[in-house]
Parts: structure tokens; C-alpha cells; sequence
């Protein structure tokens, strides 16, 4: 099996580099990564400008290519061209520093890249850490292995999305992979106005709980809970229940 391990906290950061070393064990990997942090960058993809693809060496050989673009743009430099005649049957974005749950999946570079892999029919993983300064990157990489170990075990999971969030708790002691829906309560909604120091009005996000709290069953309630959350995901946006009422709305251009 090659599996593509990208991410969007750089090819550089803590977390490709621990999951990297663990993949390996399910078989070849081949890293294709931000040459620098991408977070928040969401499907964003390279037009305007060239790509640059940098060969970066470890213990004196290739280990990674480091692409001046973002997370979307390493999983489609990498199937379209970079391994076009050696295709690979897996990808795997992460380890991300911070969990991408709930609306924040919408915002995410690691889950971007995830999604990229699944437009080009291939089984697609996103994997994120809790966000502290003692990460237990190691421990999130050895769940992450078996999370996907799993997957690639079962015919229904051969080219579908999946978004895998482990909290700090999981790293400490066993935890329970709870497969659940992402919740969609609103978050961080509001901003603080301030000024610079010549008076200029600018503007910082504000960290908010929502007004109505996520069901139990949504990936952060079950990650408070401290539980890991596997959240199966699609990129198809179309609202299929309203399509067919559309038709008798008797729109005109």
C-alpha cells in the first residue's frame, strides 16, 4: 500500500513527523507537505502563481517533497503528478495541532487535504490533536494508525472521507472511538473593537460558547467527554431534499 501523508501545520511540524513513523507500519508512505504553515487556509489552491516542490533529505536520503502551496495543493500536485504513474491508495493529513470538529471542519487545511484525496476517489483521512504544549504527538499517531488500519479493513470505507479528532484525554489513558455526526452549533461569533496606537479601529475574534449547546452525540460533546470522534464526511453540497420542490418554483432568468 503507498499511503500520501500531507498536513497544513508544515512539513516541518511535530505531527507528520509522528505519524509518518507510524503509517509505516501499514506500508510505503510518501510525504507531500506545506513548505511552510497553512492553517485555517481551508481548500484554497494555487492558480495564479507556480508551484515550487522542494526535495528535503534526512539521514542523507529524500524523505519528503515540501511544496510552496497549500494542504489542496500537495494532494493535487502529488495524484496529478508527482506519483501519476505510481498512484496511491491512501491519504492521511495530520497529525494538526488543534482539533478540526464542528463548524471548524468547514475552515480547515488538514481536512481540505483530506477532501482532495476523496475527489480523486482515493480513502481519505484528516487526523487532529487537542491543542497543548505537551502534545502527546506519539500516542494521537499510534490511535491514528489504528483508526485507519480499521478503515482500510472494510470494503465500505474504499474511497469515502473521514475526519478523526483525538482529545488530550485519549493520549493519557484508553478511550473510546465514538463514530458521530459533526456538530453545527456556532461558535466564536463575536469580536472585540480596538484601537492602534494612532487611533485606527481594528477588530479581534472572540472566543464564544454557542446559544444552544451541541447535542451529546456530535464530535466536540463527545471529545469534551474525552473521546476520540470519527466523523464519516462528504464534499457534495447539493441540498437534494429541496432539489425537487426547486423544479415547481417557476423561476425565470
Amino acid at each position: 500500500m503507498r499511503i500520501l501523508l500531507t498536513n497544513d501545520d508544515g512539513v516541518f511540524a511535530p505531527g507528520i513527523a509522528a505519524l509518518e513513523q507510524q503509517l509505516r507500519h501499514l506500508g510505503e508512505v510518501v510525504v507531500v507537505a506545506p513548505a511552510t504553515e497553512q492553517s485555517g487556509v481551508g481548500h484554497a489552491i494555487t492558480f495564479l502563481t507556480p508551484l515550487t516542490c522542494k526535495s528535503m533529505r534526512k539521514d542523507g536520503r529524500h524523505w519528503a517533497w515540501a511544496v510552496d502551496g497549500s494542504p489542496a495543493d500537495c494532494v493535487k500536485l502529488a495524484i496529478g503528478e508527482l506519483f501519476k504513474d505510481n498512484p496511491v491508495d491512501l491519504v492521511v493529513s495530520g497529525i494538526n495541532s488543534g482539533l478540526n470538529s464542528g463548524i471548524n471542519v468547514l475552515y480547515s487545511g488538514t481536512v481540505a487535504a483530506a477532501i482532495e484525496g476523496a475527489f480523486f476517489g482515493v480513502t481519505s483521512v484528516a487526523v487532529s490533536l487537542e491543542y497543548d504544549e505537551d502534545a502527546d504527538y506519539q500516542s494521537a499517531a499510534v490511535i491514528a494508525k489504528n483508526v485507519v488500519r480499521g478503515l482500510i479493513d472494510q470494503p465500505e470505507a474504499k474511497g469515502r472521507l473521514f475526519n478523526l479528532n483525538v482529545p488530550t484525554a485519549a493520549t493519557l489513558s484508553p478511550k473510546d472511538v465514538e463514530v458521530v455526526p459533526m456538530g453545527l452549533a456556532q461558535y466564536g461569533r463575536s469580536y472585540e473593537k480596538r484601537a492602534d496606537p494612532q487611533g485606527r479601529p481594528y477588530y479581534w475574534a472572540q472566543w464564544s460558547e454557542p446559544e444552544t449547546p451541541p447535542p451529546e452525540d456530535a464530535d466536540v460533546s463527545q471529545l469534551a467527554a474525552g473521546n476520540c470522534t470519527l466523523t464519516p464526511l462528504q464534499f457534495d453540497l447539493t441540498e437534494r431534499r429541496l432539489l425537487e420542490s426547486m423544479r415547481n418554483w417557476g423561476l425565470k432568468g
